[in-house]
């Protein structure tokens, strides 16, 4: 059995309550070494996706005496039949109803989760989960099943279902009918969600990536990818789909999958996509907008596979820049199968360091049809509804899609004193392409309690649109008075005029000594390649529709003094 050290730090509240969950999971790790390095730095660990990360058991490496490597392995996934043999649900429990579960969702109600038919009471052990009260409380009232799958790590070891299997105080009621599609309504035939998103709408589904989650990975599982859509999920057949190509300068051709995949050069790009309304929310303090009110949430990072929009462009016959200049073309319009319409400029369809994608694969896998499948227009830099899901038709052309999501009032920006498009041609106004570069703090989350002279990890991310690298982000503690730059960590190292995804940032500080019940304002404001900086209110670019708030980041915590 490995020898385990533990390192308990001051500042951590309940940190040691977990110790024994933690030396547990180390203990059960299979190391080359007999010393496995545990810590309980609860307070920088608890927004890890890592399961094993934020226990502390260091499953890669463990640094021994003069800085030697010791290796480190997981156990190999438990098969089914493992599973089967030692998870028991106990069937002499009572049955419960999924709706009778969901009503357990605070700690005043108990907390109760379910997995492979049992029920179970995780209350009490909220407090020592090593990822974070945030993150279980995200299962509160649901199958946690979902969750363990994208956190394979509970996966790798028998001890996280051992604890759960002593928790058990139901079963589901094998009673209760399985849920029946309803073919009179168009959404029932939507992808099933994962529980953890935090959902606007459901017809048509509108759900953004919850803080807890956001930073977890650089690059976001396609469940938990935030789902933005207008319609009912188109559900079409990948064998058979076919995309057409037309318009000026170029000939006429139809395209299939295996057409895309077998005439062209595979691209891959690993691209951040925003909707236009993310933090929409903010800018509601201020004055009322109109759209979906969403948090800092919507917006998400994958890596898509496909072929570059340039290469079939020239394949069809528009082969130069000065082509389409002489023919007086502006703009690639893109079709979906919904219905909605969206283009861009061909300028950017053509730059060779554009990386405009038609994407097949998402992650690895083929384009989910939640996010687009089975092909999606990635135009990296750009705002999100220029990703034209379900894309069927694309149209090289003298103007600009038509439709709202181009020409009309969605997605155009308006100054702060327009409340009434009376007298406004909106069709004039500049459609949003590139966004300005923004920021957000993940963690701490608002009202998170802190004594006077803690310490404390802050992160978040940064991103900037048109692919504008994050040179630096600046993080106050008292709301914008002094500033300290943040170290730059995942995404750093983009190219700095390619830098299509978002870069995750992190910074030490110690809180001020300040008395019981005062707030501290946390702030946050990145700078891009370009040296854009984020404005200090969202007062001052308001608008009625509420787009590209990217005001600086503030959150604000709570001081409390721990007899």
């Amino acid at each position: 059995m490995a020898t385990v050290v533990t390192k308990a730090v001051p500042h951590v509240r309940r940190g040691m309550q977990s110790i024994r969950y933690r030396m547990r999971l180390a203990e059960s790790t299979t190391c080359t070494s007999a010393i496995a390095v545990t810590s309980v730095h609860y307070q920088q660990n608890r927004s890890r996706g890592s399961f094993w990360a934020a226990c502390g058991a260091i499953p890669v490496a463990a640094l021994v005496g003069g800085g030697a490597a010791v290796a480190c392995t997981e156990p190999e996934p438990a098969s089914e039949k493992d599973e089967e043999d030692f998870f028991k649900i106990d069937k002499s429990f009572p049955a419960y109803k999924r709706a009778d579960v969901a009503e357990h969702c605070t700690r005043e109600s108990r907390v109760w989760v379910t997995y492979k038919g049992g029920v179970f009471d995780i209350t009490d052990f909220i407090v020592n989960h090593p990822g974070g009260e945030s993150k279980i409380m995200l299962a509160a009232g649901k199958d946690i099943g979902p969750f363990w799958r994208v956190y394979q790590q509970h996966m790798n070891n028998k001890l996280p279902r051992e604890l759960l299997m002593g928790m058990q105080v139901g079963i589901v009621d094998p009673s209760e009918p399985k849920e029946e599609f309803d073919e009179s309504d168009p959404y029932s035939r939507d992808p099933t969600r994962h529980p953890g998103l935090k959902f606007h709408n459901n017809k048509p589904t509108n759900a953004e990536l919850p803080p807890s989650l956001i930073m977890d990975n650089w690059i976001t599982p396609n469940s938990l990818f935030f789902i933005r859509h207008h319609h009912p999920v188109p559900d079409l057949n990948y064998a058979d789909f076919t995309v057409s190509l037309g318009g000026l300068a170029v000939k006429p051709i139809l395209l299939s999958l295996k057409d895309l995949r077998d005439r062209f050069p595979k691209s891959d790009a690993t691209v951040t996509l925003q909707c236009g309304g993310n933090r929409r929310s903010e800018f509601n303090t201020v004055r009322q907008t109109s759209g979906i009110s969403w948090g800092f949430g919507a917006i998400s990072t994958a890596r898509y596979e496909g072929v570059l929009l340039r290469d079939v462009l020239r394949y069809s016959g528009l082969l130069t820049p000065e082509v389409a200049d002489s023919l007086g073309v502006h703009h690639v319009v893109f079709k979906a199968h919904d219905g909605l319409q969206a283009s861009i400029p061909i300028e950017k369809a053509l730059d060779p360091y554009g990386d405009v994608l038609l994407a097949y694969t998402m992650n690895g896998e083929d384009l989910p049809r939640e996010h687009g499948g089975p092909l999606r227009v990635i135009v990296p830099g750009h705002v999100g509804v220029r990703n034209v899901k379900w894309v069927t038709d694309i149209t090289v052309s003298k103007d600009e899609a038509e439709g709202p999501w181009q020409r009309g009032i969605a997605y155009k920006g308006f100054g702060p004193s327009v409340t009434s498009f009376e007298g406004i041609d909106v069709e004039k106004i500049q459609s949003i392409q590139e966004q300005p570069v923004t920021s957000a703090i993940v963690d701490p989350q608002p009202g998170y309690k802190v004594e006077p002279n803690e310490s404390l990890t802050v992160k978040g991310f940064a991103w900037s649109g048109g692919g504008r690298g994050i040179v630096r982000v600046d993080v106050s503690i008292d709301g914008g008075k002094t500033w300290t730059s943040a170290n730059l960590t995942d995404g750093s190292d983009q190219h700095p005029l390619r830098a299509w995804a978002w870069t995750f940032w992190e910074l030490d500080v110690k809180c001020p000594d300040l008395p019981e019940g005062s707030t501290i304002e946390l702030c946050c404001k990145a700078t891009d390649s370009s040296y854009n900086v984020q404005p200090e209110y969202p007062d001052a670019i308001w608008n009625v529709r509420g787009l590209n708030n990217n005001s600086w980041f503030r959150t604000k915590l709570t001081v409390t003094v721990d007899e």
